[in-house]
């Protein structure tokens, strides 16, 4: 298990940016594949973007072409670029970590969670 910590949410305008950052512990990072996971009020915690142990990359549709997820592993850090937010995207933004190189979009699958960070984004 890793110990995850988000920050960099905030208040945005429709049309803007936002980059969220999430450091972790442990000497492991690099063989974890790490997910940004999101939840509104009222709804369930959903798939964001994911990055494996090797780079490959994953989106939701909903975000795919505006969000980029990347990772530095001698900083134990991962991002998630936002751009061109909507005011559908605001939510609490969670980072979680699975060991493997197996991505899944299902929250089930990953040990480690962070506190999140809120995104909100004003029309």
């Amino acid at each position: 298990q890793v110990q995850l910590v988000e920050s960099g949410g905030g208040l945005v305008q429709a049309g803007g940016s936002l980059r969220l950052s999430c450091v972790a512990s442990g000497r492991t990072f690099s063989s974890y594949t790490l997910g940004w996971f999101r939840q509104a009020p009222g709804k369930e915690r959903g798939f964001v973007a994911a990055i494996t142990s090797g780079d490959s990359t994953y989106y939701a549709d909903s975000v795919k072409g505006r969000f980029t997820i990347s990772r530095d592993n001698a900083k134990n850090t991962v991002y998630l670029q936002m751009n061109s937010l909507k005011p559908e995207d605001t939510a609490v933004y969670y980072c979680a970590a699975k060991q493997g190189s197996i991505w899944n979009s299902q929250p089930v699958k990953y040990g480690s969670w962070g506190q999140g960070t809120q995104v909100t984004v004003s029309s």
